[in-house]
C-alpha cells in the first residue's frame, strides 16, 4: 500500500539512545476510482494550476476545488472510493520512500564521482580536470559508461526505514535515518512491514 508524503525536515530523538529521524507528513489523499490490478486513481491538494482537463476530472469523481492533482498508486484490497485510510501506518514497522534526490546541476568529477584530481604544487596545471579519457588502438573510442562530468542529482532514490511513530490525527511519519529530497519534497512512502 503507498501513500503521498511530504518531507516536513530532519530531527532527533530525545532518548537516551538518540537517533536522526525523519519527518513527513503524509497528504490527505481521496480515491477516485480503484482498478482490478490493486491500483487506483488517487486526488490530492497541489500547487498546479487547474485547466479544463483537472476541471473535468474532479467533476467526474466529485471532489472539491482543492484536489487538483491525479495520479495513480497501489492501494489494499477491499479499498473503495472516498478517504484513503491512513490507519494502517500505525502499525506498520518498515517502509520504502521514494523520492528525487536534491539537484546539483552539472559537476565535475570531483564532487559527481569522488576523483582525487591532479596535484596541485610544483606547476602542475591539471587541477579538477578529468584528463585523458581514451585508449590506445583498441578499441580506440571512449567506453560506454565513462565516469566523467555530467548532470547530478534530480533522480528518483528510494530507501528503506524503520518507523518511529505515526502521528494520525496531524498525519506526521516519523522516520529513523534520512530520507532524499529537498524539505517540501512530495514522494511516495510503500509499506513493506
Amino acid at each position: 500500500m503507498e501513500f503521498i508524503v511530504e518531507k516536513i525536515g530532519m530531527s532527533r530523538t530525545i532518548d537516551i539512545n538518540s537517533a536522526p529521524v525523519t519527518l513527513l507528513k503524509v497528504i490527505e489523499t481521496k480515491v477516485c476510482e480503484v482498478r482490478e490490478d490493486g491500483k487506483a486513481l488517487v486526488t490530492y491538494n497541489s500547487s498546479k494550476k487547474i485547466n479544463k482537463s483537472i476541471e473535468g476530472q474532479q467533476a467526474k469523481y466529485g471532489v472539491t476545488k482543492e484536489f487538483n492533482k491525479f495520479m495513480t498508486i497501489e492501494v489494499a484490497a477491499g479499498t473503495e472510493a472516498g478517504d484513503l485510510d491512513m490507519s494502517v501506518l500505525s502499525s506498520a514497522q518498515i517502509v520504502k520512500t521514494s523520492l528525487n534526490s536534491k539537484g546539483r546541476g552539472f559537476q565535475g568529477g570531483v564532487k559527481r564521482h569522488g576523483f582525487s584530481g591532479a596535484p596541485e604544487s610544483h606547476g602542475h596545471r591539471m587541477g579538477r580536470r578529468t584528463g585523458s579519457i581514451g585508449n590506445c588502438e583498441w578499441p580506440g573510442r571512449v567506453m560506454k559508461g565513462k565516469k566523467m562530468p555530467g548532470h547530478m542529482g534530480n533522480a528518483k532514490v528510494t530507501v528503506k526505514n524503520d518507523i518511529v511513530s505515526f502521528d494520525s490525527e496531524n498525519g506526521i511519519l516519523v522516520l529513523k535515518g534520512s530520507i532524499p529530497g529537498h524539505n517540501g519534497a512530495r514522494g511516495l512512502v510503500r509499506i513493506v512491514k
